[in-house]
């Protein structure tokens, strides 16, 4: 079985390819950290790097090793992160998102309960793009985020807002008269479609390939933002369904709001990656479902998007 030490020593020179500075962030002399790789190569029974009096360069072994060892020794101290969190319990720094403007003030309300149960724990609230909401999750910036559901791939909490939809149209489009139109209208327009990055349930929710009769949905233009996509809406290039919080925080005179009478409500709430489900968010969840009225029961036992 590899030490930790041959581990870190390994991973280390193999960054830094230098004795001298490798020593130094392993606060070890330059003689043990020479004896640690001289014991490794042994127990590979081949040269991991290349010596000269100037330079040190991996082998194509080491290197190998190297790509293989990163991430496994990176989900060890990931592991023993969130066992240090759980063991902590509430305490330290949640960092959390929203994605549109309707989100934020149940976080912030969210954010002042859970503040007053734990105040040992900071909350740190910033916004997030549809660009970035999926990146912000695994790359660790975003500890929870506050969208629309579905949202594949993350764990999530109960349902904290509920709105019904309508369908935003150009001010002098045909439909912007009418008091309420029906899903199916969507085949007769582009559909304004999301940027990539953002979810592929959600996206399949917010703007589907078929109608319910089975009518193909034509594609129109992507966004970049939901402002660019709304304004891909007002230069007549497209149709957008949204939730009906857009009527409020995004109104706009060149842009027109329809009710769509016979689609779903759309649900949002917390969600956050499966493997990092600390203590911290599942107290933010609890504070987040008291603050919303929805059943607690859920923040105790998160689900895995898409199930939710």
């Amino acid at each position: 079985m590899l030490e930790r030490v041959e581990a870190e020593a390994f991973l280390t020179l193999a960054e830094e390819l230098h004795f001298g500075r490798t020593a130094e962030r392993l606060c070890v002399t330059t003689g043990r950290v020479s004896q640690v790789i001289k014991r490794l190569e042994r127990r590979v029974g081949a040269l991991l790097f290349e010596r000269t009096s100037r330079t040190v360069r991996l082998t194509a072994i080491g290197r190998q090793l190297a790509d293989d060892l990163a991430p496994l020794v990176a989900g060890i101290d990931e592991a023993l992160r969130r066992a240090a969190d759980a063991g902590r319990g509430v305490t330290g720094e949640l960092r959390v998102a929203f994605l549109g403007e309707g989100a934020a003030p149940l976080l912030r309300k969210a954010a002042a309960l859970f503040g007053e149960r734990h105040p040992d724990c900071r909350v740190d609230i910033r916004e997030v793009q549809l660009t970035t909401s999926r990146a912000s999750l695994l790359d660790g910036s975003v500890d929870v985020l506050i969208a629309s559901y579905p949202f594949d791939g993350m764990a999530c909490g109960p349902a904290l807002l509920t709105e019904r939809r309508v369908l935003a149209v150009a001010a002098g489009h045909p439909l912007a008269a009418e008091e309420s139109v029906s899903l199916d209208v969507l085949a007769d327009h582009p559909v304004v479609q999301y940027p990539e990055a953002a979810s592929a349930a959600f996206k399949r929710d917010r703007t589907p390939d078929r109608t319910p009769s089975g009518r193909l949905v034509p594609k129109g233009p992507t966004g970049g933002s939901f402002s660019e996509m709304l304004t891909l809406v007002a230069l007549g290039r497209g149709v957008l369904p949204v939730g009906e919080h857009a009527r409020h925080y995004y109104p706009r005179p060149d842009v027109a709001y329809v009710l769509l009478h016979d689609a779903p409500p759309i649900e949002r709430g917390l969600v956050w990656p499966a493997g990092n489900t600390t203590e911290r968010i599942r107290a933010f969840v609890r504070a987040a479902s008291d603050t919303a009225g929805a059943p607690s029961k859920a923040a105790g036992a998160p689900t895995v998007a898409g199930v939710c």
